[in-house]
């Protein structure tokens, strides 16, 4: 068993939950109803508040703040939650916020994620694993984000949001629309240009997945009819499961428009 750390300096408040061999650095701030995992870090002049959870391994960079209520005008003290998964890196001045009860209650950030210096994960948004939100990057509430999305610098994102797994936000880009599985988005207001073929690369999809990515892409970009018709007819066609997922995306319940080619 790993030896639990708290320095002097700190402050923590009777209920809160301290896993074992946490490092707890000066000045930090443990609410009564913060649960720490295992071995997770907090640095110095950190703030964890609120009913929050952190999961093990996870390391959280000076003064960030999480866990405080909702900047949402409609908050009136109810009991919400923030839930963030296993091994994040948090780095300094990340805000993550609880909440809302007409938003369902729980923001959730999922497992290896890496939230660089000063983004904001808003109240309500349900994060995914191995999601990259870089420095100044803000998601409003109600935002879903899929597994292993990556939102560039100082991009912005509307409230109700949905980005598919795997998709790509270029730099100083705002996003009001959905964003399919594995789209690259970039400019001032957003536009989707093409696909994440960086990204896919990496990942080792296939030469196959991708040629069939390509082919779905044009589809939805020149295709005859409706957005969603193109989708469905993309679905009765494909043999690629990368594209049924596009396809059982698009298909999918949402408060906002897509962002189309």
């Amino acid at each position: 068993m790993t030896r639990t750390v708290i320095h002097p300096a700190a402050i923590v408040e009777d209920g809160a939950q301290i896993g074992d061999g946490c490092k707890i650095g000066p000045f930090c701030y443990i609410g009564p109803e913060v649960v720490l995992g295992p071995r997770v870090e907090l640095k110095s002049h950190v703030v964890v508040t609120g009913r929050t959870a952190i999961g093990d391994d996870s390391v959280v960079f000076s003064f960030a703040v999480i866990g405080e209520i909702p900047q949402d005008l409609k908050f009136r003290g109810e009991q919400t939650s923030l839930q963030i998964g296993k091994r994040n890196r948090i780095r300094e001045h990340v805000t993550m916020n609880c909440g809302t009860e007409g938003g369902g209650g729980i923001t959730r950030v999922g497992d290896d994620g890496l939230f660089m210096a000063g983004c904001h994960v808003a109240h309500d948004a349900q994060v995914g694993d191995r999601v990259i939100l870089v420095n100044n990057s803000a998601l409003a509430g109600h935002c879903i984000i899929e597994d292993e999305v990556i939102v560039g610098g100082l991009s912005g994102v509307h409230q109700w949001v949905r980005i598919g797994r795997g998709a790509i936000i270029g730099a100083v880009s705002m996003v009001t629309n959905d964003v399919i599985p594995y789209g690259l988005v970039q400019g001032p207001r957003g536009k989707l240009d093409g696909l994440n073929l960086v990204g896919l690369k990496r990942r080792g999809v296939s030469r196959t997945d991708i040629t069939a990515l390509r082919a779905a892409f044009q589809m939805l970009a020149q295709g005859e009819g409706a957005f969603a018709d193109r989708a469905r007819k993309l679905g009765d066609e494909t043999q690629s499961d990368y594209v049924r997922e596009i396809v059982t995306f698009i298909l999918g319940e949402s408060d906002r428009h897509f962002l189309t080619p």
